[in-house]
């Protein structure tokens, strides 16, 4: 169901953040950059790819609970919906919540926050490993007797309503910033200015914040600054996802206690032990600098569009399939999807090396379809079909050619 809703509103999406940019150069902001676009729609994709695959864990366990634990029987009425909406939105508050305090979640989290840029394309931007912890805040739901159907459906309510929210050219709404979750409300959330930092958790209801006092108001007076404390700047997806597991761990295997090496995992992010901090102490925060954004010239950035596009029309076939077809060649399929996220995301830091790599995977597909005659998914191609692939693909590595030569001459 997830995966049916998410494809039908992906072209929706796509429409409202050309539309946004559209808007934003009209009126002279520089919220978009090519670069951060593409890696947080990519990030987006990549996270419906290993939702694909892991999905099933966490709703799992949710429906095991439910059938076994509940204390009742749920009616499907009017006020059920309500009241699970509500209920859902509440435990989202805690998760989010807990997502900037604890540095286990906060390293699953981290992915939405790392985009130095703030629109439309940065609620795409979505972990690959969130679904591993986040079911546990909603076993209460479970024990409830809240269905797996309608939790399912609680959840995209809840996750859809959030699009709308990041961008920067919807101001303030008056009585609106007070009750909901806003672009207002929400921009906070994505500032790492002092006066801002981890306030504003609400999905829907920013009610939650005023209640439990993480509620900060937008002001005119500080404009925020978005992205993380210790910022990524890379493209790289995978990167992405792991960078703080990568430094949580570091840290650990650098502390003397093993006590200290459980603890750093439940305290806020960034905290060192005292012997860790002094041996190997973190950058310091710079509030003001430059954005991430490797210059690319045309070529580079028409090459990197058509293969971002070829990928996600190809996910979307991805998520149509990958519950029909074993779990082996699901995760095969996943992985070359995911190789070419990573291979675009070399390209677009204008990385020399990638070219050669994205050659590989290049030849590599080809061969693919010409021994086997088939797509992934067990998905016979047509004669037609077979040439359609092999002249994209043939067309691709011209292009590397092109650019290979276009960088050694400048």
């Amino acid at each position: 169901m997830q995966e049916l809703v998410i494809t039908i509103a992906s072209p929706v999406f796509i429409v409202l953040i050309i539309l946004e940019m559209m808007v934003g150069r009209w009126r002279g902001m520089a919220n978009f950059e090519f670069g951060d676009t593409l890696n947080s729609m990519g990030l987006g994709i990549m996270s419906q790819i290993t939702g694909g695959l892991l999905r099933l864990f966490a709703i799992g366990i949710y429906a095991f609970v439910a059938h076994h634990f509940a204390l009742f029987v749920l009616p499907d009425t009017w006020w059920v919906w309500v009241g699970g909406l509500l209920f859902y939105d509440f435990l989202y508050y805690w998760l989010h919540r807990y997502g900037h305090e604890l540095a286990i979640l906060w390293a699953a989290h981290v992915v939405h926050h790392q985009s130095e840029c703030y629109n439309l394309s940065t609620a795409l931007r979505q972990t690959s490993s969130g679904v591993l912890l986040s079911w546990i805040f909603y076993l209460p739901m479970a024990f409830l007797g809240v269905p797996v159907d309608l939790f399912v459906a609680l959840s995209l309510i809840d996750l859809l309503y959030q699009f709308w929210v990041h961008t920067e050219l919807i101001g303030k709404l008056g009585w609106f910033d007070r009750v909901f979750v806003s672009p207002s409300n929400h921009r906070v959330h994505h500032a790492t200015n002092d006066s801002y930092l981890d306030k504003n958790y609400g999905g829907i209801l920013i009610l939650w914040d005023r209640l439990f006092g993480t509620f900060t108001e937008e002001r005119d007076d500080e404009k925020v600054v978005y992205g993380t404390r210790s910022p990524l700047r890379s493209w790289n997806p995978l990167r992405a996802n792991l960078e703080v597991y990568q430094k949580v761990i570091q840290d650990a295997r650098h502390a003397s206690h093993w006590a200290d090496r459980i603890r750093i995992w439940f305290r806020h992010p960034g905290w060192q032990p005292a012997d860790v901090a002094q041996r190997y102490p973190h950058d310091a925060f710079v509030l003001h600098r430059p954005r991430f954004e490797p210059a690319l010239t045309r070529s580079w950035k028409i090459y990197c569009f058509v293969q971002f596009v070829l990928i996600l029309l190809i996910t979307t076939h991805f998520l149509a399939v990958d519950r029909h077809i074993g779990y082996g060649e699901c995760a095969l399929y996943g992985a070359w999807l995911i190789a070419g996220l990573v291979v675009i995301g070399g390209l677009t830091e204008r990385r020399v090396n990638y070219l050669g790599l994205e050659s590989v995977r290049l030849m590599l597909t080809l061969a693919f379809v010409l021994v086997t005659g088939h797509w992934f998914g067990n998905l016979s191609l047509p004669e037609l079909a077979q040439y359609g692939v092999e002249l994209v693909i043939l067309g691709s590595l011209l292009s590397l050619i092109f650019l290979r030569q276009h960088q050694q001459a400048s």
